[in-house]
C-alpha cells in the first residue's frame, strides 16, 4: 500500500507523529506543496499511490486519471472543492474530509480578523514598529450586528463567540438549524437584509456553484459604508474584482480575508490599504492539525478493514 501526503507545509512540523502512524499502513511519501507543484510533477507523483491525503492542491479529473491505483482520497480538512469527488466516485474512488474539526480554530482567526479590522490593529503595529505614535479612531464591536453567512459548524461557532461580545447575530445560509441559532440568539434572514443590516459580514458558507461569487457588486452595494467583509471560508465565494472595486472607492469600510481565488494570492488585493490579509491559516493550529490527523488515521484503518468509513462525501 502506497500512501502520497500533500499537505501545507507547517502541517508536517505541527503533527510530527502523523508519518510515524501511517507508516503502519505502507509506505509513505510526502510532498511539500507550498510553494505550489506543476501538474506534470504531480501526476507523476500519483501514478502508484493507493491512497492520497490532501490540503489544498487540486485533485481534478486529470490527476485522477494519471492515478490507476488511486482506491482512496482524505481531504486534511472540512471542504472539498479542490476534489473532482464526482469523478472520483465515478472512477471506484471513495472520498472523505474531516467536517466541523478544525471550526474552532476557524473561528477563532475570524474573529482575530474582525478585531484587528475594527481596530486597524495590524496598522498600529507597523506604525509602531517604524516609531510612529499616532492615534487612530476605532469601532466596537460590543453590541453591533454580525451578519453570518453560513451556519455549519463554523457558523456557529462564530455566533457563539458573538454572544460574548453582546452582538446582534442575524444568519444567512441554506442550513437551518433552527434549535442552534436559538441557543447562541442567533436569527435567521434573507440576503439582502443580512447585506444591508450587518456591522460586519463573516463568510463562512461551502463554496458550491450555487455561492460561486456570492459576494459581488451587487451584494457589496446593499454594504453599509462602514461595514467590514471577513471571508474565512474560500476564495471563489468574492468577485476579488468588484471587491477591490468596492474598496478603491470606500464603498465599504474594509475588508479581512484568510482566502483568496488564487492561492498563493498575485493580485493587488492583500497591498489595500483597508485589507487585512493572511495566507489560507484559519485552521491552521496545532490542535485542530492533529484532530484532523486522527480522524485521518480512523478512516484509513477502517478503509483497510472494509468498514464504513465516516464523514464519506459523493
Amino acid at each position: 500500500m502506497k500512501l502520497l501526503l500533500m499537505l501545507r507545509d507547517p502541517f508536517y512540523e505541527a503533527n510530527p507523529g502523523l508519518m510515524e502512524t501511517l507508516t503502519e499502513f505502507g509506505e509513505v511519501r510526502t510532498l511539500y506543496t507550498d510553494e505550489g507543484i506543476d501538474k506534470e510533477t504531480l501526476k507523476k507523483e500519483v501514478k502508484d499511490v493507493d491512497i492520497i491525503l490532501v490540503a489544498v492542491v487540486k485533485i481534478d479529473k486529470e490527476i485522477i486519471d494519471a492515478a490507476p491505483k488511486l482506491k482512496y482520497v482524505l481531504k486534511y480538512g472540512a471542504g472539498y472543492d479542490n476534489i473532482d469527488v464526482s469523478y472520483a466516485n465515478q472512477k471506484g474512488i471513495r472520498v472523505t474530509n474531516a467536517p466541523g474539526v478544525n471550526a474552532q480554530s476557524a473561528a477563532d482567526h475570524g474573529f482575530g480578523l474582525l478585531l484587528s479590522a475594527a481596530r486597524e490593529i495590524p496598522r498600529k503595529d507597523k506604525e509602531m514598529k517604524n516609531r510612529q505614535w499616532e492615534l487612530t479612531m476605532g469601532f466596537e464591536i460590543h453590541n453591533k450586528k454580525l451578519g453570518i453567512i453560513g451556519f455549519g459548524a463554523i457558523g456557529q461557532a462564530l455566533a457563539k463567540r458573538a454572544k460574548g461580545f453582546d452582538m446582534e447575530t442575524i444568519v444567512y445560509g441554506n442550513y437551518q438549524n433552527h434549535a442552534a441559532a436559538e441557543a447562541l440568539n442567533a436569527v435567521f434572514v434573507e440576503r439582502e437584509y443580512l447585506f444591508r443590516e450587518a456591522d460586519f459580514i463573516m463568510v463562512a458558507t461551502s463554496l458550491s456553484d450555487r455561492t460561486r461569487h456570492l459576494i459581488n457588486k451587487e451584494t457589496l452595494s446593499w454594504m453599509k459604508p462602514t461595514a467590514i467583509l471577513v471571508n474565512i471560508s474560500r476564495g471563489p465565494l468574492v468577485n476579488e474584482e468588484e471587491l477591490i472595486e468596492a474598496l478603491r472607492n470606500r464603498q465599504i469600510k474594509g475588508a479581512a480575508l484568510d482566502v483568496f481565488e488564487q492561492e498563493p494570492v498575485t493580485n493587488e488585493l492583500p497591498l489595500l490599504e483597508n485589507v487585512i490579509a493572511t495566507p489560507h491559516v484559519g485552521g491552521a493550529t496545532y490542535e485542530s492539525v492533529a484532530r484532523i490527523g486522527e480522524v485521518s488515521v480512523s478512516n484509513i484503518r477502517k478503509f483497510l478493514k472494509g468498514e464504513e468509513l465516516d464523514f464519506e462525501v459523493h
